[in-house]
């Protein structure tokens, strides 16, 4: 089964002014919904757009991981744990919030920024933070997220290209740029999907573009 969500569709939110906009594909802050409050371990997905020299000041998390995808510009990111990196396009971070952490997100570029955040349930909570930032992630190389029972591939395809939706109880897609195809929909560029049970699903790009696939396990008890 697949349901789509389009990019219209999403909560905006962030505050304008202040140069942050944000679009988000779950129930998030002030756009309470109980019918879209998860899909399996994920919680939130959110397209974020900061204007040169704007950020979200230092600010708390816990009992989440949070997974890190920037499409263009750099990300400034500095936490409590005493982390302090720039992420770019290609990279994916990782704060693992455990018991509790603070960081802080700005653009300290003079270029806008665009990133994804998504945010997953860990599969135990509590805990040390934890950090991580892998460098320039390749098509082949998916990246495990085992706190969380997931795992992040990222398909990026050519015109005519097609590549293969992972088979598991539990599948979200992310399209970040371009079109593609799943199952005869096209989606584009803050278009999602939320699939169970794939089985032999395929992506066809019709431009070049770049999706994220979570792999997730099956429902959990305390979350569907």
């Amino acid at each position: 089964m697949i349901s789509v969500r389009y990019a219209d569709d999403r909560y905006p939110g962030g505050d304008p002014s202040t140069g942050i906009e944000s679009f988000h594909a779950f129930s998030f802050g002030q756009f309470y919904d109980p019918d879209n409050l998860r899909f399996g371990a994920v919680i939130a997905c959110n397209e974020e757009r900061l204007a040169p020299g704007a950020g979200f000041d230092e600010h708390p998390h816990s009992h989440t991981e949070i997974v890190t995808w920037v499409v263009e510009g750099e990300l400034t990111h500095r936490d409590s744990a005493g982390n302090a990196t720039v992420v770019r396009p290609g990279d994916v971070q990782r704060l693992g919030a455990g018991g509790g952490v603070r960081h802080v997100e700005r653009n300290d570029a003079e270029r806008p920024l665009v990133f994804v955040q998504m945010w997953l349930a860990p599969l135990t909570p509590g805990g040390d933070p934890r950090y991580e930032i892998v460098r320039g992630i390749a098509d082949s190389t998916p990246y495990a997220l085992p706190e969380a029972g997931a795992m992040l591939h990222v398909r990026r395809l050519q015109e005519g290209e097609r590549a293969a939706v992972p088979d598991t109880a539990r599948a979200y897609l992310h399209v970040v740029r371009g079109l593609v195809v799943l199952a005869g929909v096209e989606l584009g560029p803050g278009d999602s999907a939320r699939i169970t049970d794939s089985d032999g699903l395929e992506l066809t790009a019709e431009t070049p573009s770049e999706t994220l696939i979570w792999e997730l396990g099956p429902e959990r008890r305390n979350g569907d």
